[in-house]
């Protein structure tokens, strides 16, 4: 095992499915090795699989806690091996997170899904970003805001989302007071695996800004939240509120136990929790106001800072220092990209193809890209809805659903596909637009995570968009961004800004537009833009109506089970 000559560091990127460690070299990013750890409960949609099996309602998307601690003691040995380094040379580890997913606790960090009482208990386990049935809260959280003319409203554009803290606190207090009345804290998972690595609870300012409605020093008050339901006025001051750590801060120091969970030395750095786009901009290289920064994968997150406050419709938020200090970070996102393709190979396409696929070596998404990208644009005559998973940005709305529209007899499975890839790139352009309409510039995009890739898709975007294209030079974006942080609350950078400058790259300008396609594809998102507003603003109840009925249905055989 080799000695470095350089202090190293430690990112874990806890993503929807695994958590990834990365060891890096501080002086200049280097990676070094790597570990991923796949959950060992996923996401528990249909199923309570991690207690007594029992059905879970439609829009649920839970998780096991202890799976987040395995990674903890699976992933990071294993990229301290991979790295060949020796432990003792690691001088920080920072943690980012999918955001929001909150973890009801105990006063002493216990999970109450940890708790024999609790044990087959749904609402006491974690709630994934990707939980979307406390939309009817949202929709009234957002709706006594403008009744009562809340300031904070219009830093969120104008709308609250089911994803987010009081969407889900006010959910759990509505359907298990029992469950509620027990819980000590209504933690972000962010901030709780931070808590398992250093024994010290401390808030991280993103998280707390974007997803708690944290604005100007203070949450909703009491006022607003007992109108919104008698009895829930104490949530911030009884569930909610704590000790905010700026962003690259030092939580605290490694514990023992962690130590030896991890195979690092007790007592190095532990820096405040961070949500995974946020911190990814700084591996990019990309802090300066206007390089926006879209994370794509499962989801896809839009992080971009800004020299000036601007109210941008339907944003997930803006935040005072919520990506880089002195800066406005604005966000937003939406809810299904991969995973949206993902469904699509799961259970839609036929045999023959998944067998022509085996047969030339190839996954199913590489077979179907491999025809996709064949076509000229426009020829499949399909124009799809990216809202498989609900729309996060610019509508704001998890009731809506998944369009296409102009299939014949005569379309074909990737047909479908490309017109799946297209619609999320028009809806990424539809978020850029609400930005640059709203007077936030946008001077450069790029692009990070999974879907990187996919050559055929990145250049979709680019054609889409009509703008270059540039893409981050890690694979490991979140964990290398979190990695900065480390290195910054270990004290070996004065701030991530210059973390980020020394050990962050992109690749600027990795795709460029081709002029055909994007005359065509303006012609294309016209079309998108007239079904999503048809569907999204001024027809919404019939996606509405359709999950209504599908609840009806669902709670329907509950009750006859």
């Amino acid at each position: 095992m080799a000695r470095s000559s350089e202090p190293l560091v430690v990112g874990i990127d806890f993503g929807t499915l695994s958590g990834r460690a990365v060891v890096v070299r501080a002086s200049d990013g280097k990676e070094l090795g790597a570990a991923t750890h796949a959950y060992p409960h996923a996401v528990m949609e249909a199923t309570l699989s991690a207690g007594d099996g029992r059905r879970l309602g439609p829009d649920w998307a839970l998780q096991n806690p202890d799976d987040y601690r395995a990674v903890l003691r699976e992933a990071v040995p294993a990229a301290l091996r991979d790295a060949g380094v020796d432990a003792a040379d690691v001088v920080g580890i920072a943690t980012d997170f999918t955001a929001c997913t909150m973890v009801p606790v105990k006063a002493d960090g216990t999970p109450l899904s940890e708790l024999d009482e609790f044990a087959n208990t749904p609402h006491a386990f974690v709630k994934l970003w990707k939980h979307h049935a406390a939309q009817p809260q949202a929709d009234r959280i957002t709706a006594l805001a403008h009744e009562r003319s809340e300031p904070w409203i219009v830093r969120y554009g104008g709308l609250i989302s089911s994803e987010w803290e009081f969407a889900k606190g006010l959910q759990l207090f509505e359907e298990a007071r029992d469950v509620y009345d027990a819980m000590d804290h209504w933690v972000e998972a962010a901030d709780w695996i931070v808590w398992q690595l250093c024994g010290t609870y401390v808030r991280n300012a993103c998280t707390a800004g974007y997803k708690g409605m944290y604005q100007d020093g203070q949450y909703p008050t009491a006022d607003y939240l007992e109108a919104l339901a008698p009895g829930f006025g104490g949530f911030v001051a009884d569930k909610l509120d704590h000790t905010i750590g700026e962003l690259g801060a030092r939580a605290g120091g490694l514990t023992a136990e962690a130590a030896a969970w991890t195979g690092l030395r007790e007592g190095i750095a532990v820096a405040v929790g961070n949500v995974d786009a946020h911190v990814t901009a700084p591996a990019a290289q990309a802090t300066a106001p206007g390089q926006l920064v879209a994370i794509m994968g499962t989801s896809t997150c839009h992080v971009v800072n800004g020299a000036d406050l601007r109210q941008v419709p339907g944003m997930c938020g803006v935040v005072d220092g919520g990506i880089i200090a002195g800066q406005w970070g604005y966000e937003a996102g939406q809810s299904g990209v991969g995973d949206i393709l993902g469904w699509y190979v799961d259970n839609c396409v036929p045999g023959p193809y998944s067998d022509a696929a085996a047969a030339a070596g190839q996954s199913v998404h590489e077979y179907l890209t491999s025809l996709a990208e064949k076509q000229k644009v426009g020829e499949h005559g399909l124009v799809a809805l990216d809202w498989h998973s609900g729309n996060r940005s610019v509508l704001v709305d998890h009731e809506l659903s998944g369009v296409m529209i102009g299939q014949t007899l005569a379309t074909k499975p990737e047909d479908q596909y490309r017109a799946l890839v297209e619609a999320t790139a028009f809806g990424t352009r539809t978020i850029v637009e609400a930005f640059t309409n709203a007077g936030v510039t946008i001077t450069e995009f790029i692009a990070a995570g999974g879907l990187l890739r996919n050559p055929f898709l990145m250049q979709v975007y680019c054609d889409v968009l009509g703008m270059p294209l540039s893409v981050i030079t890690s694979g490991q974006g979140p964990a290398l961004g979190s990695a900065i942080h480390a290195a910054v609350a270990a004290g070996l950078y004065a701030d991530v800004d210059a973390a980020g400058a020394a050990m962050g790259s992109r690749q600027k300008d990795a795709y460029t537009p081709n002029p055909s396609a994007v005359e065509a594809y303006n012609r294309l998102f016209a079309l998108y833009t007239a079904v999503h507003d048809h569907f999204g603003r001024d027809h919404r109840d019939i996606m509405h109506s359709l999950r209504a009925l599908r609840r009806e249905a669902h709670n329907s055989s509950e009750e006859t089970a």
